[in-house]
């Protein structure tokens, strides 16, 4: 996989001069109206009648000057593939033959889990996803989804989400990578690389990497921790896989909010990282801004650096008052029009026979998809706990119960199309659309021959509303404040004494329980991080009856199960595991797969509402149930034969390889990772901090031997506006998870300190 994006330009050559000098000339005999109209957004579906045939007449009242972008055009309205590219093909053509200068507009949408549209495939959620240490499958995942995506006439995802996560009880913590900046930049660019189709612009999808910076937590981190690891994921994504957007948070950033933030936009984004692409606020993020006029909130906005008004410019539109009133200048506004042209430019959007959308029929959530969304499941669920009951390989009598057990909420994490029309539409989609499994249909269909499964689904998610509706965010939100008492329907009775009867005359109970989307997600809080409603006390009566119990724990985040997880027979930690979730999980439980998820946070062995992170040094802190990169498989892997260098100068490489081997009966993957550690307090490195990973599969009885080559650079740190390396002697450890370290080196870094204005070398390569 390629992990370096060239950019592509709107001409035949590359030669980014040549497309400076055609951006120059479009900026220049545009009116300051159709300048202005290029750094706002707009929503489609307003322009459309209900048989789909576009609104002239609106058009020409709002659109007569062209738009710069539309905004969420797939989520909001329950339409197919074929409705939605009609539409854009209608309002393409007519911007380009109705407006002074025939823009055509960036058409963005979510695809964090997929493109959030009807019919689309639903993949696993991020936390889960970051669970397989798999970064191919990422990008091969929104490569699919940004070919999907281009056919309908999209070219632009408000994705990937890539903020370091350290706070347990986040609400957003879902749509990360977890707790760790290496993997979530390992992750993020190769979400980006897949979804820009490795720099092949006019093919692929222009990413938006959010929310810059700090949003999930580390923006009042000390300056070194956020220049090493809270930025990591935004630098990598930016300097190797090309990113073209940047998205910023709501929050504020050392006193002021991010869409105002110079430092952050100018300092850091672009003098630091050399960032030329184009910045966008988060939805109705600068009317959010303390200025008391809106002329002041856009000088402010804009000034700081923020190039786009989303989603519907209400902002943006007193640009020329700024202007006027000598807030913003002519050459502020020039430089982002520029960027956005640029970008559309890039995209292909400009070309004279530009390939804006496809012909013919468009069929969302192929075969291929499928098949790609179910082995991603398959590789993002966690062990966490077995005695043995696991795998159900045997003719047994099974009960399935619980809230999650016959649910499509169990499959599908926030920004998923069934999600969102659910929370900001108030809509409720079916599970036909794409075909969603849950936990029940994929019990049933690859039950063993000799085996039963009876339902009962015994409790419900929560009895009374745990939901609280933050302040702040997205302004949309505001409205669930109205209806906070909402709770989704299961559609069918829970009955308690049902389901412990019928517990006591099976073989083994598998227990779904956890979180919905309502319980978790964007502006969704909940008071605690136990499990929602009566559901552990649910548990305990399942395990009272002396039938082992199988838990399987669904959810945006890691929820804290002590007082029952060592009582269970198998805990399973299956997060949101999307559209072949049942299959997967089915797969798994009857032994068919072998897990090989290892977890992307620090699993909290009760409420914790702070941040933490392995790489504090988390070893034996009884806050913590299962550490950071910990997950079992059905089989065991001795990890033997280290070889690795011993001395290398500070500019060089590290080279190390080990063998692994499969003990067991069945064939299984492990995930190897590699950690390095300072060998005294005054080096200043964290205590340890992951530096590298790779996927061995292995049948059984084999071994193979997996190799690694590391940077010098990954043994630096930020020094005062600059990377050094210090020589000395240093710790490489590779481990089952950061706290199972099974071998160990000491490599000598010698020489003088090697010093680099930003760092070029960010990931091990694995062999």
């Amino acid at each position: 996989m390629a992990m370096l994006g060239a950019v592509t330009s709107c001409s035949n050559t590359d030669n980014n001069s040549s497309v400076d000098k055609q951006v120059d000339a479009l900026y220049e005999k545009m009116t300051q109206e159709e300048r202005v109209a290029q750094l706002h957004g707009i929503h489609l579906d307003q322009f459309f009648t209900e048989d789909n045939k576009i609104d002239t007449a609106k058009c020409r009242a709002e659109l007569a000057n062209g738009v710069g972008h539309f905004s969420q055009f797939a989520v909001t309205q329950r339409k197919t593939p074929d409705q939605l590219r009609d539409m854009v093909a209608q309002m393409q053509d007519w911007l380009m033959k109705n407006t002074p200068s025939g823009i055509p507009a960036l058409f963005h949408e979510e695809v964090l889990t997929g493109l959030a549209s009807y019919e689309a495939t639903v993949y696993p959620q991020q936390i889960g996803l970051a669970c397989s240490f798999n970064p191919e499958l990422a990008a091969l995942k929104t490569n699919y989804t940004a070919t999907g995506f281009r056919k309908i006439g999209g070219a632009m995802a408000l994705s990937p989400m890539v903020d370091v996560v350290r706070t347990p009880s986040f609400n957003r913590l879902e749509e990360s990578y977890g707790e760790d900046g290496y993997l979530s930049a390992m992750m993020g660019v190769a979400f980006v690389d897949g979804l820009q189709h490795s720099g092949e612009m006019k093919e692929g999808v222009a990413a938006c990497s959010k929310h810059f910076l700090g949003y999930g937590g580390g923006g009042n981190a000390d300056e070194k921790e956020l220049m090493e690891e809270i930025l990591l994921p935004h630098e990598a994504i930016i300097r190797l896989a090309g990113s073209q957007v940047l998205m910023t948070g709501y929050h504020n950033f050392r006193g002021t909010n991010c869409v105002a933030n110079a430092h952050l936009q100018q300092k850091i984004l672009r003098d630091y990282l050399g960032f030329s692409g184009i910045t966008v606020s988060d939805y109705g993020s600068i009317d959010q801004l303390p200025e008391t006029e809106i002329v002041q909130k856009v000088a402010a906005a804009i000034n700081a650096g923020n190039d786009v008004d989303f989603p519907d410019g209400d902002c943006y539109r007193h640009l020329p008052e700024a202007i006027e009133k000598g807030l913003v200048s002519q050459e502020t506004l020039a430089a982002a029009v520029k960027r956005v042209l640029r970008l559309k430019c890039q995209l292909g959007l400009l070309d004279e026979n530009a390939k804006l959308y496809a012909q013919g029929h468009i069929e969302f959530d192929t075969k291929a998809e499928r098949e790609l969304s179910y082995k991603m499941a398959t590789q993002s669920v966690v062990l966490l706990n077995n005695n043995g009951i696991l795998p159900m390989n045997k003719p047994t009598k099974i009960l399935l119960t619980g809230p999650n057990a016959n649910s499509m909420w169990a499959m599908l994490g926030d920004y998923t199309y069934h999600s969102m029309r659910y929370f900001w539409q108030r809509e409720m989609e079916d599970d036909m659309h794409p075909r969603i499994v849950n936990l029940k249909d994929g019990l049933t269909n690859k039950l063993p021959e000799g085996s039963t499964l009876a339902y009962s689904r015994g409790c419900d998610w929560t009895e009374v509303v745990e939901t609280v509706i933050e302040d702040g965010g997205d302004a949309r939100a505001s409205y669930m404040k109205s209806i906070q008492n909402r709770k989704i329907d299961s559609g069918e009775k829970a009955d308690w004494k049902e389901a412990v009867d019928m517990a006591a005359k099976n073989d083994v109970i598998i227990a779904a329980v956890g979180e919905n989307v309502i319980l978790c997600g964007e502006n969704r809080d909940r008071t605690s991080l136990r499990l929602p409603g009566k559901q552990e006390e649910f548990v305990k009566q399942l395990i009272a009856t002396g039938r082992p119990v199988v838990l399987v724990v669904f959810g945006g985040r890691a929820q804290v199960i002590s007082s029952i997880a060592d009582k269970c027979a198998a805990v399973i930690q299956a997060w949101y595991p999307g559209e072949e979730g049942g299959n997967a999980l089915a797969d798994i439980l009857y032994g068919n797969v072998a897990p090989s998820g290892k977890l992307s946070v620090s699993y909290p062995a009760e409420e914790l509402h702070t941040p933490i992170c392995y790489n504090y040094d988390l070893k034996g802190d009884k806050r913590i149930a299962y550490p950071f990169g910990y997950g079992l498989s059905y089989t065991t892997f001795d990890y033997t034969n280290l070889k690795m260098d011993t001395v290398v100068s500070t500019d060089s490489e590290v080279h190390l390889s080990c063998d692994i081997t499969n003990r067991g009966s069945v064939e299984a993957d492990e995930i190897v990772q590699v950690y390095v550690s300072p060998t005294d307090s005054l080096q200043p490195l964290k205590p340890i901090q992951l530096q590298g990973f790779g996927r061995v599969s292995l049948k059984a009885g084999e071994t193979k031997t997996i190799s690694f080559v590391l940077s010098t650079q990954q043994l630096g740190y930020y020094n005062n506006g600059h990377w050094s390396v210090d020589a000395g002697k240093y710790l490489v450890k590779v481990g089952a998870s950061s706290e199972d370290i099974r071998l160990q080196g000491e490599v000598d870094l010698q020489g003088q300190q090697h010093n680099l204005p930003l760092r070029t070398q960010y990931f091990a390569v694995v062999k």
